[in-house]
């Protein structure tokens, strides 16, 4: 195989796998999709392996659902077989191109058996293998026997005594027919989103060949825009260029967040925070233990860091707010998970597949889990969903207990029923620390609350005539915003003074989540704390009641 120039080091694993003769068949899956440099130029990943790996190879095929099978080099050789000139169109099906290939396959073993050929090295490329051999069709027997016939060239004579070489290109493994995912004749390599090297040699170019979009100074746009594919980062330099808008510090933040959720296909939201715990109304013991892991966080200290959190609580308590919160403080983007299920087989997985992939390419970050009980899924989901429950279980909890993410990503699932959530998902090694977010227990906290809400409004109300009036006790934030917006119409539709206002307000207030409901689901997060420094004495004794839910 060809080793000309610097290869990136899933090139150099799939290179060694074959020179050494420890696999012949390799499925590639990740950021196939994506473009990769060549020469000065951004090429798709068929053409980048022709290039950088099958440069040494006599006859190379290449199939893919939509054009069928063509030859990209070794037309003259395979013109020698006697059979070439009857195969007239050449076959688009997947099963008559596969069965092409193994024909051809096995004609040159004849001929090097009986002493009358030299030897050939023959590669196929197959595009799109998860289109042609798919996961949720794997209880199909035309399916199963063509995924047969592939698994054959991986490990069946005469393809594995030949100087032969099958790659496969999927988007995610979990799309893939198991019968050639799994195995274990097959070398799996992962290709990831580019790295700084990649984005560096790209953006060179990029700036070579669309000056209009750069400024004069380099503006960090290389650690900006970790976890953003070539292919994405292309489109965008053109479009500005072509726009005549330069490209600013500022803006490679922006576009990273619309890059990745674009790639992402929805499965994701981006958020940059600009918020840090100053904005967030706490106790002061939870603040400064978050501010303690930030610090080992940015000064690699890693040991005594936490791999993740659980924040719990009664609705509305902030938790989405402290997690940007959080974010801010640190200085690192927040990956929030959004719906990643699917209706088809093997969907929900790949979908998982692409969102770590996505994950480990950002390089530092926070992901962030919202109504964790509901989302990740059970041990034993039942027979209701056929196991997907279980598979989905079984995959996040591997990739939050994965000891190489220590320090480069944060777990930090959001719940107000976190008994709910399986144990060995929250134990120690994957959530180390579980924090209670509790509503105000003292009039004097419930007007601290009222009055930063209230400021956000541009009404300013002094601590000491709100600690006068009838304010309500177990105050969540969510309930204190939407009494502050209340007030706030009050204000601006009956030309109202802001203290007379809430006055008005609190007449007849009502909380918007039941009592029972609100002590009931205090009284979970505070059994779930990891340290009791984290409640208020007079919350405490909640712990012990027995409230049925």
């Amino acid at each position: 195989m060809s080793s000309e120039g610097k290869a990136p080091a899933w090139l150099d694993e799939l290179r060694l796998a074959y020179e050494s003769g420890a696999h012949g068949q390799f499925v590639l899956y990740g950021n196939v999709a994506d473009r990769f440099p060549l020469d000065g130029r951004l090429v798709s990943l068929t053409r980048y392996l022709e290039a950088r790996l099958l440069g040494t190879f006599d006859l190379v095929f290449l199939y893919d659902p939509g054009n069928g099978l063509s030859l990209l080099r070794g037309g003259e050789r395979f013109a020698q077989w006697p059979a070439a000139e009857k195969i007239q169109p050449w076959p688009h099906e997947p099963r008559a191109a596969i069965e092409l290939i193994s024909r051809y396959l096995r004609y040159r073993a004849n001929l090097q058996a009986l002493g009358r050929g030299d030897s050939e090295h023959v590669a196929v490329i197959l595009r799109g293998a998860e289109l042609v051999l798919p996961a949720s069709r794997q209880g199909d027997f035309a399916s199963a026997s063509l995924a047969s016939l592939v698994r054959d060239w991986a490990a069946e004579p005469p393809f594995a005594d030949m100087a032969f070489a099958s790659l496969l290109l999927a988007d995610n493994l979990n799309d893939l027919h198991p019968l050639v995912a799994n195995n274990p004749r097959i070398d799996r390599v992962q290709v990831p989103l580019p790295d700084a090297d990649s984005l560096g040699q790209c953006l060179a170019q990029l700036r070579l060949d669309h000056p209009k979009a750069f400024a004069a100074e380099d503006n960090g746009a290389v650690q900006a825009l970790a976890g953003v594919s070539l292919s994405a980062l292309a489109s965008l330099v053109k479009r500005r260029a072509h726009q005549g808008k330069v490209l600013g510090a500022q803006d490679w933040v922006e576009a990273k967040k619309q890059l990745v959720e674009t790639d992402s296909a929805g499965l994701v939201e981006f958020i940059e925070s600009k918020r840090t715990l100053d904005d967030y109304h706490a106790q002061d013991a939870l603040k400064v233990w978050l501010r303690q892991d930030m610090a080992l966080w940015q000064a690699a200290d890693l040991r005594a860091l936490p791999k993740g959190y659980i924040f719990c609580g009664p609705v509305g308590t902030g938790k989405t707010y402290l997690v940007e919160c959080l974010a801010g403080e640190a200085g690192v983007p927040v990956v929030k998970l959004k719906n990643f299920r699917d209706r088809w087989v093997g969907s929900s997985e790949g979908n998982l597949e692409k969102i770590f992939r996505l994950i480990r390419g950002l390089g530092r970050c926070i992901v962030f889990i919202d109504e964790a009980d509901q989302t990740l899924g059970k041990r034993d989901g039942g027979s209701g969903d056929s196991g997907l429950s279980g598979r989905l279980y079984s995959m996040i909890a591997q990739e939050m207990g994965d000891a190489d993410n220590r320090g480069k990503v944060i777990w930090i699932l959001a719940s107000s029923r976190p008994d709910l959530i399986e144990v060995d998902l929250k134990r120690p090694g994957r959530v180390d620390v579980k924090i209670p977010l509790l509503p105000t227990t003292t009039i004097e906290e419930s007007a601290a609350l009222l009055r930063a809400l209230l400021k956000r409004f541009e009404l300013k109300l002094e601590s000491k005539a709100l600690v006068k009036l009838p304010l309500p006790l177990l105050l969540t934030p969510g309930a204190a915003e939407a009494l502050a917006v209340k007030v706030y119409r009050q204000v601006r539709t009956a030309q109202m003074q802001p203290l007379a206002a809430l006055e008005h307000c609190l007449q007849g207030y009502q909380p918007p989540v039941a009592e029972q409901v609100l002590r009931l689901q205090m009284s979970i997060a505070i059994r779930e704390a990891t340290d009791m420094a984290f409640v208020p004495e007079s919350l405490r004794h909640l712990a012990d009641e027995n409230l049925s839910p």
